[in-house]
């Protein structure tokens, strides 16, 4: 038994007795985090559900296709391929979409190849923004955004370029 497989159970065990010794109900406390927990879920699922509807409805129209062959002279100015465009319209809104557009360009194009390099920093080095700001904003009780948004897209799109000129710095073309 390796000393990583050791750390979970003996935090759990230490955090449980350090409880104990300050005489606080654990059991209570347990309950407690997991009705409130229950009640996140709650206020937060439905702008997940709407997230994920738009989020199908969008690759389903096939508005992606479109934005992607629209993308595609920008994006070889900017020496990004053009292959991963559907990266950076799917990325801010689904990370398992995003994925699957990863897969399929390094099953095509291989793993080694500059474009699935591009991809999968890309992949690395941005974040599912709406998903993000509908958990968190939703979590707290925010009910506008204002301008966390756009400013989420703005360093999105910086991730997306500097993860092109990197690997393009680091493994040529």
């Amino acid at each position: 038994m390796s000393l990583s497989s050791l750390v979970v159970p003996c935090l759990l065990a230490g955090l449980a007795l350090y409880a104990l010794g300050k005489r606080v109900d654990v059991y209570g406390a347990l309950t407690a985090g997991a009705a409130d927990g229950l009640q996140l879920v709650i206020r937060i699922l439905p702008a997940l559900v709407a997230l994920l509807t738009a989020v199908s409805m969008f690759r389903a129209s096939g508005a992606m296709d479109v934005l992607t062959r629209a993308l595609a002279p920008v994006l070889e100015k900017l020496g990004i391929p053009p292959e991963t465009a559907p990266i950076l319209l799917v990325r801010p809104l689904s990370g398992s979409g995003a994925l699957a557009v990863v897969s399929d360009l390094i099953s095509r194009h291989g793993p080694d190849s500059y474009t699935g390099r591009v991809a999968a920093v890309m992949m690395g080095s941005t974040e599912t923004t709406f998903y993000t700001v509908a958990v968190y904003f939703g979590a707290a009780g925010i009910r506008r955004s204002r301008y966390t948004v756009p400013a989420a897209l703005a360093a999105d799109l910086t991730g997306f370029i500097a993860a092109a000129m990197t690997v393009r710095l680091l493994f040529g073309t």
